[in-house]
Formats: C-alpha cells, sequence, structure tokens
C-alpha cells in the first residue's frame, strides 16, 4: 500500500529490532497518545506479567521495549509526525 502511494519506509521488525524506551518515548510524542493508549491489553504478554492497564508509563515503557508485543502496531514515523497503522490506512497520512 505505500508503494502504491510513493511513501517511502523502512520495515523494522519489531521482534528481531525492538524500539528502546527512548525510542517509545520519542514515538508517544510525534503521536501525541499516552502509554496506555498503544498497550496491546489482549497480548499474551500483558496477562503473563498481570498488568491491569492502569499502570504508569515509567514502568509500562521499559516492559513494552523488553516486550514488543505489548505496543501497537504498525506504527509509521516520517519526521516529527507518526501514526498509528490501524487501519492501515492511517498510514496514509504520513504522505
Amino acid at each position: 500500500m505505500l508503494d502504491e502511494h510513493g511513501i517511502e519506509y523502512r520495515y523494522r521488525e519489531y521482534r528481531k529490532e525492538p524500539l528502546s524506551a527512548t525510542e517509545i518515548r520519542s514515538v508517544l510524542k510525534k503521536l501525541g497518545l499516552k502509554v496506555h493508549d498503544v498497550l496491546r491489553k489482549n497480548d499474551k504478554a500483558f496477562k503473563e506479567l498481570r498488568l491491569r492497564g492502569d499502570e504508569p508509563a515509567s514502568k509500562l515503557i521499559p516492559l513494552m521495549a523488553e516486550h514488543p508485543t505489548l505496543l501497537q502496531r504498525p506504527i509509521g514515523v516520517a519526521g516529527n509526525k507518526a501514526v498509528v497503522g490501524r487501519p492501515p490506512d492511517n498510514l496514509l497520512e504520513l504522505k
């Protein structure tokens, strides 16, 4: 879809190259969202870690860096702008 619209991108395999805690904070700022907005509450790690979903960002962000499946995806980033690609058409906003 991005190719079809001439949007350049670099795919990053989140399991092989997870975002660091610093990168997650930066992406959240670009998204204009709170950590709870991108927390996947139906994820296996969410249950295994016995999270409730109301933990502070200071706890959730390092956990997202350690367990990247906790972070909603895909997330597209272009310069100072980022979007969550759900639905995938949201990624077109990066053009």
